[in-house]
């Protein structure tokens, strides 16, 4: 029997009339990737089931889709260790950074079947303390939590909320093109995010010619999902229940800190699992065959070659989807 969580009956009808999931869809596809894992030489991905499972449901069963995102996944993560390598949650910089809460998943979602809200606050971050690599860092610790745990966020998708109150020229300095197209690309074109809309709010005057700069970066699907608000709270709370927000933005459930304690926890939880994303997995190009699938089509760069430099092997891992708590 495979190691699947169960999903709730909202989340499952979604997967079922959306994604195209059934049961016998499910306990062949989920082996055959495994097979196809185990006989890819120059591919060292994780095999267990739950993380299988995720990037099925985001290629809609499509297999062949699923083989090229996993290996898309795995290829561009090895070529940028600026943001994969030393994501270590002891870390006293990585932790401090975390315990401020820049970037978090939301408790509630609007149903039980509802999209995952992630509320991002660049102005608690000091742009002469932390890095924008060490920002991408705990990023991507926190989407791969979500990958393996969050199910409204595997089959739902996600909602970005960017609260841009405070920020200041040192912020928008350390927006590195370079970096943050290679973050773009790791979220938009390798990681399965079903970004379902991205929302702006307390934009300062002279946002929107920065942000054009990146807008190159972020294809058709996802431009038009992104919502500028400015200041006006109302337009944005006719999109996203007020009440599901934290207190300190009108809602009346929890503070900000009750979530900053919450993942801190959980990404602390989880450092062998980051430890094992460096150590263990990844590709090897020596070893690609010429009949091997080959990502370039997800990279938006105009020489791929320069991502595909790196070597990396390992064992297997015995996490479990019984780690989610």
């Amino acid at each position: 029997m495979l190691d699947i969580r169960p999903l709730n009956s909202e989340l499952q009808k979604i997967a079922n009339e959306n994604l195209h999931e059934t049961l016998d869809k499910v306990e062949d596809e989920v082996p055959a990737l495994k097979d196809w894992i185990r006989n890819s030489a120059h591919l060292r991905a994780r095999t267990d089931e739950q993380f299988l499972i995720a990037f099925l449901r985001f290629c809609h069963y499509d297999l062949e889709k699923a083989k090229e995102q996993i290996d898309a996944f795995y290829t561009l993560r090895t070529n940028i260790p600026e943001i994969i390598k030393d994501r270590n949650p002891v870390n006293s910089r990585l932790r401090s950074l975390i315990r401020i809460g820049f970037g978090l998943p939301l408790p509630y979602t609007a149903t039980e079947g509802g999209p995952r809200y992630i509320l991002i606050r660049p102005q608690v971050w000091n742009p002469n303390k932390y890095s924008m690599q060490d920002v991408f860092k705990v990023s991507t610790m926190i989407n791969d939590i979500q990958l393996r745990c969050d199910d409204n966020w595997v089959v739902a998708g996600q909602v970005g909320i960017l609260d841009l109150t405070g920020i200041t020229r040192e912020h928008l300095m350390q927006l590195n093109p370079d970096l943050v197209n290679k973050m773009i690309m790791l979220s938009q074109d390798t990681y399965p995010i079903r970004q379902q809309a991205f929302h702006y709010i307390n934009a300062p005057k002279g946002f929107e010619q920065v942000f054009s700069v990146f807008l190159s970066c972020i294809n058709d699907d996802n431009k038009s999902k992104i919502h500028m608000h400015g200041s006006d709270l109302e337009s944005f709370y006719k999109m996203v229940p007020r009440h599901l927000m934290p207190r300190e933005y009108g809602g009346d459930l929890y503070t900000i800190n009750d979530v900053i304690r919450e993942w801190e926890e959980r990404i602390f939880y989880f450092r062998q699992y980051f430890e094992e994303e460096e150590q263990q997995f990844g590709v090897d190009e020596s070893k690609r065959s010429s009949q091997a699938l080959t990502p370039s089509k997800f990279f938006e760069v105009d020489d791929i070659e320069n991502f595909l430099k790196g070597n990396t092997s390992g064992e297997s891992s015995t996490w479990s989807r019984n780690d989610c708590q």
